[in-house]
């Protein structure tokens, strides 16, 4: 993934995505903090310093979504997901608009695959993320901290928002976030492939 500020603030002004750079933001403003000793070379006294860039890889997708079944909810839907990986940790938020109102008050399941996001063809998505089968750990673990889970429930507007936190850092990669039928079970399994949205990043 590559990042930069320009590439953070999008970020955040697309799905205020606050709680991402909260943190570092609060300390550059915190007076008390704001001393010759903290702050970095270059960055004059009184100016604010927000030590995100160079530390964090950002990877977005805004678009329509692609339908992999006919006749869905999400045939008209559109989607942003914005993935920030700051070491290890990586936090990710999505948000989907357009929904047909018939689906309002359900709940899909919605995963990060490791495989392309194609029109009608909802098996070019592979199989879901897993941080222990890309990592070649055994036994494969199947869970919300080693797979990405954005679960969501629809408004009567027809919108739905999610976000997660996992402990891992995906690897780049020509990806896909696929929303399923159903909500996730306990085995990470969400029913028929409705939908997509493309998520690349090198």
């Amino acid at each position: 993934m590559t990042g930069t500020v320009r590439g953070v603030l999008a970020a955040v002004g697309v799905l205020g995505v606050i709680g991402v750079i909260a943190g570092p933001v609060a300390a550059a403003q915190n007076p008390a903090q704001n001393t010759a000793a903290k702050r970095p070379p270059g960055v004059p006294r009184g100016e604010v310093a927000i030590p995100v860039a160079g530390e964090s890889d950002v990877a977005t997708s805004n678009g329509p979504l692609l339908a992999l079944a006919p006749h869905g909810p999400f045939e008209r839907g559109r989607a942003v997901v914005v993935m920030v990986s700051q070491g290890a940790r990586t936090t990710v938020r999505l948000k989907v608009t357009g929904v047909g109102r018939t689906a309002a008050g359900r709940t899909f399941g919605a995963h990060l695959h490791t495989g392309e996001c194609v029109a009608g063809d909802g098996a070019a998505a592979g199989p879901h993320y897993n941080a222990d089968v890309i990592n070649g750990r055994k036994p494969v673990r199947v869970d919300r901290e080693r797979e990405i889970w954005l679960d969501f429930t629809v408004s009567p507007s027809g919108a739905a928002k999610a976000s997660t936190a996992v402990p891992f850092a995906p690897k780049p990669g020509d990806r896909s976030i696929v929303i399923h039928d159903h909500a996730t079970d306990h085995h990470g399994t969400a029913g028929a492939r409705l939908a997509c949205l493309p998520l690349t990043w090198t």
